[in-house]
Formats: C-alpha cells, sequence, structure tokens
C-alpha cells in the first residue's frame, strides 16, 4: 500500500468520513451507573402515564371500578376507541372526535405550508440579502417570538371581526401563520447564516438573482432544517387549544377543543376509558411525525440553531 493510501481518511459504506470511535469501557463506572439509571428513572417518568391511559382505554367500566390502575385489561376491548371516535358527545353533537380530526388537518395542512414558505424566504433575505433595517426587522420577530399569545387575542379579534375573519377556516389558517412566522424566520435565517457564504457570492457571479438563488442552491440543501420547521409547527398547530377555541367558530373547532368538551362534560357517569381513548387518538399525529423524523429533528436543530 503507498504512503498516500495510508494517509486518506477511513470512509464509511456511503464514502463519508468514518466517525472515530474509542474504545469500549471494559467495566461500569459510578459514572455510567449513574447515568443509566437517571435514563431508566426518565423513561419510566414520561411513559408510565402512557402505559397507563393505554390499559384504562382497553378497559370496561366494571373493570376500572374493580381494578388496580396498573392493573392489565383481564379482557381487551376497544369499545372505548370506537365510541371516543364516532358518538362521544363532544357538546350538543355525540359524533365522537373524529369531525375534529378532519378539522385539525384542513387547519394544520395550509398552515404548515404557509407559515414554513414565508419564513424559509424571509430568513433567507435576512442572512444572505442585506436590506437597510433588516437587524431591526430581525428583533422585533424575535420579540413577537416571546410575547404571550393571550396579549393579542382581544386585538386580533376585534381586526378579524372587522375583516369578516373572525371564526372562519381562512381566519385561523392566518392566525397560525402570523403566530408560526418569528420562529420560523429564526430558525432559517440561522440555517443559512451557517452555510458558506461562497455558494451565495458564485450564484450572484453567475447571474441568478434572488428567487434562483434560493430555489436552486439553497433549497436542495435545506432538508434537515426543513424537517425541523415542519415537526414544530405540526406539533404546535396540532396541539393548540386557545388559539382554535376563539378564532376557528363553531364549524371548524379542532381536535384539542373537542377532546375537552368530552373530558370535561358533566353530563351522565364520566367515562374514562373513552376520555383515555379520546386522549390518545388526539396525540397521535404528534407521536408519529416525532417517531417517524426524531433523526432528521436532531440534526437540524444541531445544524442551524448554533451560528446567527
Amino acid at each position: 500500500m503507498s504512503a498516500a493510501a495510508q494517509t486518506l481518511p477511513a470512509t464509511d459504506a456511503r464514502g463519508f468520513p468514518a466517525t472515530a470511535r474509542g474504545a469500549r469501557p471494559r467495566r461500569l463506572t459510578a459514572g455510567r451507573v449513574g447515568l443509566y439509571a437517571f435514563l431508566m428513572i426518565a423513561a419510566l417518568f414520561f411513559l408510565t402515564p402512557l402505559y397507563i391511559m393505554l390499559v384504562t382505554s382497553l378497559k370496561t367500566m366494571d373493570e376500572i371500578r374493580l381494578s388496580s390502575i396498573f392493573a392489565l385489561p383481564s379482557g381487551a376491548t376497544l369499545d372505548a376507541w370506537r365510541a371516543a371516535w364516532s358518538t362521544a358527545c363532544t357538546g350538543l353533537a355525540c359524533n365522537g372526535i373524529q369531525s375534529g380530526f378532519v378539522n385539525s388537518v384542513k387547519i394544520l395542512v395550509p398552515s404548515v405550508v404557509l407559515s414554513i414558505a414565508l419564513g424559509s424566504v424571509t430568513g433567507y433575505a435576512l442572512s444572505l440579502w442585506r436590506m437597510r433595517g433588516a437587524n431591526l426587522l430581525f428583533a422585533v420577530l424575535l420579540l413577537g417570538a416571546f410575547i404571550p399569545y393571550q396579549v393579542f387575542i382581544y386585538p386580533l379579534v376585534r381586526i378579524f371581526s372587522g375583516l369578516g375573519l373572525y371564526g372562519s377556516l381562512p381566519g385561523i389558517v392566518l392566525i397560525h401563520t402570523i403566530f408560526g412566522l418569528p420562529v420560523m424566520t429564526l430558525l432559517f435565517r440561522n440555517y443559512y447564516a451557517s452555510l458558506p457564504a461562497e455558494l451565495f457570492k458564485a450564484a450572484r457571479v453567475d447571474g441568478a438573482g434572488f428567487w434562483q438563488i434560493f430555489a436552486h442552491v439553497l433549497l436542495p440543501m435545506s432538508v434537515p432544517i426543513l424537517v425541523v420547521a415542519a415537526i414544530l409547527q405540526v406539533t404546535g398547530i396540532w396541539n393548540d387549544f386557545i388559539l382554535g377555541l376563539v378564532f376557528a367558530g363553531r364549524e371548524n373547532l379542532p381536535m384539542t377543543v373537542q377532546l375537552n368538551n368530552i373530558v370535561n362534560s358533566t353530563q351522565g357517569e364520566r367515562l374514562y376509558n373513552v376520555n383515555m381513548a379520546a386522549t390518545i387518538l388526539t396525540a397521535l399525529v404528534p407521536l408519529l411525525v416525532y417517531f417517524l423524523s426524531g433523526r432528521w429533528f436532531v440534526r437540524g436543530i444541531a445544524a442551524g440553531s448554533v451560528k446567527g
């Protein structure tokens, strides 16, 4: 083997440099035991409520009254899940949370697309096109990310009522887009600021304009931060309660509002198994998003949240 070949860095199967790995410890140290113990306790802390909700949703009400809260169901049944989806009362109507699921999807999809599209373009402009007042605009957007929603509710209700958007689907979509814009701008600005400036300059030299650079140079490199932005917006918008309650209107109430109506119903017997099933059904979408794209989330956060 030649000297040049010996100096080449090791690569993995995909051609990337192999990550250096230290020697595995031959014995357990006190620090490692403490770390494993902490991780196990943390896992139990977060998984125990989910376990209780799941086993309770599979029991009948008679078994819930007589058995322990941690006990497995003697005869698992999905009746509570079917009731939560299609027959549970969410107010005057007793058609379950399926209509709330449809409403949440109608609110979620355009809100996520619009907020990410506007945030990515705004972050791109603030990081690479230094226009006059860019720093002041970024400071205002950053300030808006930390002001509580409750401060804006009454003024926005008056404004949207005057515009005829209050209680409508376009109105709640616009609300989520506005409130998501500061965080999205911050994410994309920091990510684009961390990219090599030579790429931008070379594209300018080649005659590319604002939109050409964005579409052909930056967007293909933005997959990690796009996934991060999508996860943040999907979970934030899907789990929202206060904005959906105030701005969505009676015909567009999201799943979280209908879940609250089921759980806090004071009529008749409190059906704990139906309540638990409805809660799990409402949380399924954010859970699936995290499970399916968690690796990209960590990568995008590490790439776009340090420099800026």
